[in-house]
């Protein structure tokens, strides 16, 4: 029988949950089988360094893998000579890179199955434009969208207000990720603040980016969120939701059906699920005073029974401040290689068996 999706850990976990549950310590964790395979993993052209990537994923065919990062800080606003996005083999080499000047705070990342790159851009240049004391105009304000591009950077597709909608009745304000279904259908999840009045829902589309339903609200029930940080779809068709601010994930069918809610996977950020329906789901928030009990790393299990089988250690597990240390973003390649892309440390890491 399947376990509650509220309380299914584990084998190494079940012992500890117990008592985890009151005392919010597990003494016991799954098996770690992967070891990192360097302090960083990819090298930028010309000399570039990381910036904050908080977004990362694959090609279609597993074979290579895309990174958006944000300039070598935390911010591209302003900066309109470096790239974005990039293209990258196994060994970290740039085949490509693209996306000048276009994409304020890359977010939220999908590679759909055509090899089109889907980035979500989480800021408008608003602040930018008035510390500069140059005036801000509808016809050149920029941000809170969604940007299709072709594999070659190619713009193809823009979905929402340039500079963000009015909340709550149009879109996007600070949209998080992006999903393409197989039938073309596209996902985003919006809202990266857990302040009152703040937007938090998930908004489906067509393919050519006609609106078609949304759901969700800001708190803490079943079909509300705080932070919808991230998404991702499995073989069944079925919409997983990293749920951060609320610590789980919510499943939904892609009419916004809930179907399930997990705690057993941490403080989501980044959410991957791979052609064996195998989820990894970064938790970069967990520490004594925020979630306390559960450790930052990947969480790695099975969509099929919600069982937590294996885990990636974070290299600083439970600092105390309110900094992200580890991976938001995750994404596996053909392999089995795992990739981590980290804002705090402004780096991506490779893990292998």
């Amino acid at each position: 029988m399947m376990p509650s999706p509220r309380t299914a850990v584990s084998v190494g976990l079940l012992i500890a949950f117990a008592t985890a549950v009151e005392a919010q310590q597990p003494q016991q964790w799954p098996a770690e089988p992967y070891r990192a395979t360097g302090d960083s993993w990819g090298t930028l052209p010309n000399g570039m360094e990381w910036g904050a990537t908080s977004t990362i994923d694959v090609a279609p065919d597993g074979q290579t893998i895309w990174v958006a990062e944000r300039c070598g800080a935390n911010d591209c606003r302003g900066v309109s000579d470096r790239p974005t996005i990039f293209h990258m083999d196994f060994d970290g080499n740039v085949l490509h890179a693209f996306g000048e000047g276009l994409v304020n705070w890359p977010h939220g990342f999908d590679v759909d199955h055509e090899g089109n790159v889907w980035v979500t851009d989480g800021r408008d240049d608003r602040a930018l434009s008035a510390a500069e004391g140059t005036a801000t105009t509808a016809a050149t304000v920029t941000g809170h969208q969604v940007l299709k591009f072709s594999p070659t950077g190619e713009l193809l597709l823009t979905l929402g207000d340039p500079g963000g909608g009015t909340r709550p009745s149009s879109y996007f304000w600070q949209p998080n990720d992006v999903q393409v279904a197989p039938n073309g259908d596209i996902f985003v999840a919006e809202g990266h603040s857990s302040a009152d009045g703040s937007t938090a829902r998930v908004l489906k589309f067509d393919g050519e980016g006609e609106f078609i339903t949304a759901w969700g609200e800001l708190g803490t029930a079943d079909g509300q969120f705080d932070q919808p940080h991230a998404l991702e779809m499995d073989s069944q068709g079925r919409l997983f939701v990293a749920d951060r601010g609320n610590s789980r994930i919510q499943i939904f069918t892609q009419d916004g059906e809930h179907l399930a809610t997990w705690t057993q996977f941490g403080r989501p950020s980044g959410l991957f699920i791979d052609e064996n329906d195998i989820l990894y789901a970064t938790d970069s928030e967990s520490n004594t005073r925020r979630n306390p009990g559960w450790r930052r790393g990947v969480y790695i299990g099975s969509v099929r029974d919600g069982w937590v089988s294996e885990f990636i250690s974070d290299p600083e597990p439970d600092p105390d401040d309110s900094g992200t240390s580890g991976g938001e973003g995750v994404a596996v390649d053909a392999t089995g290689a795992v990739y981590t892309a980290e804002v705090g440390p402004r780096r991506v890491r490779k893990f292998v068996r």
